[in-house]
């Protein structure tokens, strides 16, 4: 059962690996509008879902902590990361953004049942050097003229690590509930689009279909997975196993021809690779380890 869960969990990371493909083929929507429009179609699943069987609405009525930690999870998680790409340079910005795979490790060992193992702690690291060479790859230069947006990307890392530590702690709350979170992302970042952005939609049909590809996978389902995986799989796995989104997105990048191969990318996969197998190296030992025989 853990480990299904933990291989729903990795489904996210892939699907999330194709954030940058599809916003890079998605034209020049303004992002709140994006995330408006993508949190909106991410819903569907869900809502299909509860159409089909209504009586799991009733799985909806949750405690407003729930609700609290959901929304906040998702639409501050964006927010914040949308400001702090709107107030310091990307490559800085999202190089401190993406310290909440190592911080959802870390924070782990304040989880009931849980224990911070050396090559948890090892892995996520592993993984960070790797994120840092395709992140960082023209190099990088922290300046303070963009504290802002310094601030703006560390409190981002913090909420989706914080928020993917709690969901664990609602393990009994139901995925379900996934669905209330993306409509209300979509509602807030409209609210936000309206009030600071120009609207601007997909000038072709390509285009679109980036769009719906956004809303279905990485802001859609990979929040469904996410939210399983966290919940019922090994989150110590999961968070080193997170760094592997830069990297797999970097090479498909690569493979549609929006980036360059370098010996950089393959020096990250060694780092993010071995990072992963290290850190989940119990999940190997409990699946080779030989049963006991019966006295």
């Amino acid at each position: 059962m853990k480990l299904r869960a933990t291989l729903i969990g990795f489904a996210a990371i892939l699907m999330w690996s194709f954030l940058a493909l599809f916003t890079a083929a998605s034209g020049k929507m303004p992002p709140f509008q994006l995330s408006a429009v993508c949190f909106a179609i991410g819903s569907l699943p869900g809502l299909a879902v509860l159409f089909l069987n209504p009586s799991r609405l009733a799985l909806l009525k949750q405690p407003a902590k729930v609700w609290l930690t959901g929304i906040a999870g998702l639409f501050g998680y964006h927010f914040l990361y949308f400001t702090a790409l709107r107030n310091a340079p990307a490559v800085e910005a999202g190089l401190i953004a993406y310290l909440w795979p190592l911080l959802i490790v870390v924070g782990s060992a304040l989880l009931p049942g849980e224990r911070l193992r050396w090559y948890h702690v090892t892995g996520a690291l592993a993984g960070l050097c790797g994120t840092f060479l395709i992140v960082a790859r023209n190099g990088i230069d922290f300046n303070g003229a963009y504290a802002v947006g310094y601030g703006a990307a560390l409190l981002c890392a913090f909420t989706w690590s914080g928020y993917s530590l709690l969901t664990r702690r609602f393990d009994a709350v139901s995925t379900d509930v996934v669905t209330g979170f993306c409509l209300a992302t979509s509602i807030l970042s409209l609210v936000c689009h309206l009030g600071l952005e120009k609207t601007v939609w997909p000038a072709t049909g390509f285009e679109w279909f980036a769009v719906i590809g956004l809303g279905l996978l990485p802001v859609g389902a990979a929040f469904y997975a996410w939210d399983h995986g966290v919940k019922n799989g090994d989150i110590q796995i999961l968070g080193a196993a997170s760094y592997a989104a830069p990297l797999l997105s970097t090479l498909i990048l690569t493979l549609f021809g929006f980036a360059e191969p370098s010996w950089r990318i393959a020096l990250a996969c060694l780092l993010v690779t071995g990072g992963a197998v290290l850190a989940a190296r119990d999940m190997f030992r409990r699946k080779i380890q030989p049963p006991v025989a019966a006295e």
